[in-house]
């Protein structure tokens, strides 16, 4: 890599070079540009997104195809196209196969991912979400309608409300939907029967009060045939009401939250270097409020707070203010440690609640029950926390809303309120005050298995350390030395090395002879005895039985000043416990920490990056240690934070 050249991260990839990234980056915004105009969309016109739901076979992708037939929206000579094919393959033509691209979807009969659909009308330009309806593919529907304003559900007049149909309301229920047109398709099948229609009218109006929602219409339709479409029927003169086209110029454009408290999650950070550039871009997209140069800004969990010194965005000139909707990037005038995860918030605005117990209401789709002792991964905003069920406090079926018996796990397709136990604190809201930071997702392996809203915030043992913190945070003193720059200067990324294990493992002789080994290295580092805080700081408290966490605290206080300085710190302790850790991570960042276990068994429950038998000699053992760190980027010299 060139000295100096940019350098771009984004979330989940490797490092790109800034060319790749502006190539690619035209790209999209060239394929965008065509999309928009083949579908005829308006830039400057309205636009809200809609999504679609319902049961499988009920009808969903052909009443989609018959709406960009109907709107004119096609590019041309599609439809021909696509009746000539099928005519060619002796295949029955169907108004579905203008949006089931994918051949599994066509050969199945089944639409398996989420696709977006354009088309328009004389008010607004619309983007349909198509959501899944199998039972196969409904955890799709969360991420599919979590970007929707409003929702069309469509129900087969042939086979009324089915289960699915149940489980789709109620999770645009815990999504706050609430803007919901139910659409009755395949009329056809029921001779235009107007006492099937209201049966099914009557049935899943029922079943939707229970959820506190209210659809705004029932339309009855035939997708095939093009009834109430986009034009009323004359084979359902009973029916007075809206075709689906007026019933969506209906709808409320929902307008963005700028005027709820400042939220922006932190998707990445970004270093420029070229011709002097010593610019960091803390970017992400602002979910709600606005931000202006010179507002004080607060970072959660860890209370970091700095000014706004710049707002920049891709290809545009330096702007005053960025509201909701927009990703953006800030620069700081103070350069302090922010990553992804974080929570950015306006110091003026009301803090979102900070914890690492959550009261949450749960929607599971995983097929595998969800249980109490095995580790998942929480995404809330940008972050990404390993987490377990601590508790389940009481479980219903989505699909009748029926309170099911006590149960021990969560198994598919039930709804559980429940108490989620993070590895560490996440920053966020409560649902129904900011519902945009107060959802979350679940994801087991590389699936996501479960998703809802997060109701409490709960108090953990950490909650007395991480008031201190933040009002540490407060009155915190920025040095004008960047952390970056001492990490360049030094050589290395300063970090805490926890050894523990159990008493006379050789936990010190280790530690001792790592200190050397990276002192020879010429690496800044020190070895802080346990004595040398208890007999310190900790003398007034020594000896009181009751006062572990404090001597902790304190401990982490200490690490936390020297780790400011660019320090590799090296720390001993007898037995460590992941209670013992998660305090000492509510202080120092969990990304500058590493956990060593000596010893031949690890006797408590703790986490750890390394485990060292205990008959190890000394010299081995500081070796694999500085073999993580080399691996972990401690001693690689590259600059903390940055993205090269």
């Amino acid at each position: 890599m060139v000295k100096g050249q940019k350098v771009f991260h984004l979330a989940g990839t490797s490092p790109l070079n800034e060319n790749i990234f502006l190539r690619d980056l035209c790209v999209s915004v060239v394929k965008i540009s065509v999309v928009s105009g083949v579908m005829g969309l308006n830039t400057e016109r309205e636009k809200m997104n809609i999504v679609i739901v319902g049961h499988v076979d009920h009808g969903k992708s052909t009443i989609i195809g018959r709406l960009l037939a109907d709107t004119h929206t096609l590019p041309k000579g599609k439809l021909e196209q696509v009746k000539a094919n099928c005519e060619r393959n002796s295949k029955p033509f169907e108004y579905a196969f203008l949006i089931d691209a994918l051949k599994d979807e066509q050969s199945q009969g089944i639409t398996i991912d989420s696709a977006r659909v354009f088309f328009k009308t004389k008010k607004r330009d619309y983007i349909i979400i198509d959501a899944p309806g199998h039972i196969e593919f409904l955890k799709n529907m969360v991420t599919g309608a979590a970007r929707a304003e409003a929702a069309l559900l469509v129900i087969d007049a042939h086979e009324g409300v089915q289960e699915n149909s149940r489980r789709h309301g109620y999770m645009l229920s815990m999504l706050g939907i609430h803007q919901v047109v139910v659409l009755v398709n395949k009329m056809d099948l029921v001779g235009y029967d107007k006492e099937t229609f209201q049966k099914i009218v009557q049935e899943y109006t029922s079943f939707l009060s229970h959820l506190n929602i209210k659809a705004v219409r029932y339309v009855p339709v035939s997708g095939l045939m093009g009834d109430q479409i986009a034009t009323a029927s004359d084979r359902m003169s009973w029916f007075q009401g809206n075709t689906v086209l007026e019933v969506l110029d209906h709808f409320t454009k929902e307008q963005l939250p700028v005027d709820k408290p400042f939220r922006m999650p932190v998707q990445d950070v970004y270093k420029f270097t070229k011709y002097g550039d010593s610019r960091r871009i803390i970017a992400g997209t602002i979910q709600t409020g606005s931000v202006r140069v010179g507002d004080e800004i607060v970072f959660y969990p860890s209370g970091k707070k700095s000014r706004v010194r710049s707002i920049e965005a891709f290809n545009k000139p330096l702007q005053q203010e960025a509201a909701a909707g927009y990703a953006t990037g800030m620069s700081l005038h103070e350069q302090i440690y922010v990553t992804r995860g974080e929570l950015a918030t306006r110091a003026n605005d009301p803090s979102p609640k900070v914890t690492s117990r959550l009261g949450v209401s749960l929607f599971w789709l995983g097929r595998d029950s969800m249980v109490k002792d095995k580790e998942y991964f929480l995404k809330v905003g940008s972050a990404k926390i390993p987490m377990r069920l601590e508790e389940i406090r009481r479980i219903m079926d989505a699909s009748d809303l029926r309170l099911l018996d006590q149960k021990e796990t969560i198994d598919r397709h039930d709804v559980a309120e429940c108490i989620l136990k993070l590895k560490r604190a996440a920053a966020f809201d409560l649902s129904e005050e900011i519902p945009a930071t107060g959802r979350f997702v679940i994801v087991d392996g590389y699936e996501i298995c479960g998703g809802g809203i997060i109701r409490q915030n709960l108090e953990d043992s950490q909650s007395w350390v991480r008031d201190k913190i933040l009002l540490r945070e407060i009155k915190w003193e920025q040095s004008m030395i960047p952390e970056e720059q001492r990490t360049e200067r030094y050589g290395q990324k300063a970090t805490l090395i926890l050894i523990t294990g159990e008493k006379d493992s050789g936990k010190k002789p280790i530690a001792k002879r790592l200190e050397a080994e990276l002192f020879a290295d010429g690496k800044l580092v020190y070895f802080l005895g346990i004595g040398n805080v208890l007999y310190g700081i900790d003398a007034d408290i020594k000896g009181k039985d009751d006062d572990r966490q404090e001597h902790l605290r304190r401990l982490a206080e200490v690490v936390h000043l020297l780790i400011h300085a660019g320090l590799i710190l090296i720390v001993t302790a007898i037995e460590l416990t992941q209670e013992d850790l998660e305090l000492i991570q509510t202080t120092i960042h969990t990304d500058k920490i590493e956990t060593i276990w000596v010893g031949e068994k690890v006797t408590t429950n703790i986490s750890h990056d390394l485990k060292i038998p205990s008959a190890e000699d000394h010299e081995t053992a500081a070796r694999k240690i500085m073999a993580l760190l080399q691996e972990k980027g401690v001693l690689s010299g590259s600059p903390a934070n940055s993205r090269s």
